[in-house]
């Protein structure tokens, strides 16, 4: 028994180690954080504009579709990856099937360039 519960200790380490940065990264900030704010601290910062409308307005239609195509071309890279790592062991089959994937990619691309949804017009 003592075995099984050597070899889990390592896991309960790192738990626990986790655990403590966790909460150190929580408490920090209460600890050396300036109190006193002033009005440049609570100006509105990302779009160097101040907010006009509450934060339910719509949102154009164009920011999603941006957005997943980021979503699609960003999980493209994330099956390059491995497929580059294991490419001598994944032979013709592996190759092609990864030409096949890119090739329709590479056209759902295309369609979405010529159709405008990259355009911000």
């Amino acid at each position: 028994m003592t075995d099984l519960l050597s070899d889990y200790l390592p896991i309960v380490i790192f738990i626990g180690l986790a655990a403590v940065i966790g909460l150190a990264l929580l408490v920090a900030p209460w600890l050396v954080a300036y109190r006193r704010p002033d009005p440049e601290k609570v100006s509105a910062f990302e779009a160097g504009f101040e907010a006009f409308d509450d934060a339910r307005m719509k949102v154009d239609v164009r920011f999603y579709l941006v957005s997943i195509l980021f979503i699609i071309f960003d999980l493209e890279v994330a099956f390059l990856f491995p497929w580059a790592v294991a490419f001598r062991d994944v032979g013709w089959f592996g190759f092609w099937s990864m030409m096949i994937f890119l090739g329709v990619l590479t056209v759902g691309f295309s369609y979405e360039w010529r159709q405008g949804a990259l355009e911000w017009d």
